[in-house]
């Protein structure tokens, strides 16, 4: 049995832990609503450019001289993920379930005899599939320190992935990233960025547009903007789903604390009355031998 001042020391480092996580909780709020509303923003822009890209794509269809962003090289041999985490923990499954998803995929490409390589944005992410997957991981890209995710983040990954495509590194590049929903629900997403995963649509349901230059050279000059947006939107989404993972995740740390407190209180007060109870007895033994 733990005694008095075991009970007592334990309580009051619970109660100072429950302090640090409800701060935590009250701070990932505030940061939830801000991240919350940059990802909502960037959604209808995201959904617009997609439709651009459609009515473009519907253009060049088939034809000769089509950007290899949009119809690839070809190959399906090499596959690029870049996989989008957080820098920080304890956000409840936030990076656990982002990883998770990129592990299922990459044991299906090797199943399937691809050859995988790995960007990592985001130290948990890299952490994570370091253990398994270290020798597959080409570049780490790291935010640390980063208040809000801005386009020139995005930009950043962005030139890697042209980079390595420019170089003939990878034939499919596919983002992961977590989609937020709500507080409680994140959603663990792939998304392709090359080629380019659009909807087919025939060219009589497609909108009649006259474009000068023509849709080659447009989406020449497009489609890499369209890869930075992707990437900017995931990095949105992911800090809204870290921030919402994390205030659930904190309430639920505090919760714990609170009931953790009140069994320690409880046998704290057992155990002293235990003591009392024991000091009574001899003390009126003693007088009793007398």
């Amino acid at each position: 049995m733990a005694s008095l001042k075991d009970l007592k020391n334990r309580i009051a480092s619970v109660k100072a832990t429950q302090k640090i996580t409800k701060a935590m909780q009250m701070v990932a709020a505030a940061k939830l609503r801000r991240a919350q509303e940059a990802a909502e923003a960037a959604r209808p822009y995201a959904l617009r450019m997609t439709a651009v890209l459609e009515n473009l794509a519907v253009g060049v269809a088939g034809r000769d001289g089509a950007p290899q962003l949009l119809v690839g090289t070809g190959r399906d041999h090499v596959h690029l993920l870049v996989v989008c985490t957080a820098e920080r923990g304890l956000c409840g499954g936030f990076n656990a379930q982002i990883a998770r998803l990129a592990r299922e995929h990459i044991r299906k490409l090797l199943a399937a005899g691809k050859t995988v390589k790995i960007v990592t944005v985001g130290k948990k992410g890299a952490d994570s599939l370091r253990r398994d997957y270290g020798h597959l991981i080409v570049d780490r890209i790291e935010l640390r320190g980063v208040k809000s995710v801005g386009f020139d983040h995005a930009s950043s990954v962005q030139s890697k992935v042209m980079q390595l495509y420019a170089a003939g590194e990878f034939d499919v590049c596919t983002l992961f990233y977590s989609r937020f929903q709500s507080v409680i629900s994140q959603i663990p997403t792939a998304a392709r960025l090359i080629p380019a995963e659009l909807p087919v649509r025939e060219a009589s349901s497609a909108a009649l547009y006259e474009y000068e230059p023509g849709e080659p050279e447009i989406l020449e000059d497009l489609l890499p903007r369209a890869i930075a947006m992707q990437i900017f939107t995931a990095l949105l989404e992911n800090a809204a789903s870290e921030q919402g993972a994390r205030m659930s995740a904190m309430d639920n740390a505090t919760r714990n604390a609170g009931d953790m407190i009140k069994k320690l209180s409880l046998e704290y007060n057992r155990t002293r009355q235990a003591m009392i109870t024991k000091e009574l007895i001899e003390i009126i033994s003693g007088a009793e031998a007398l």
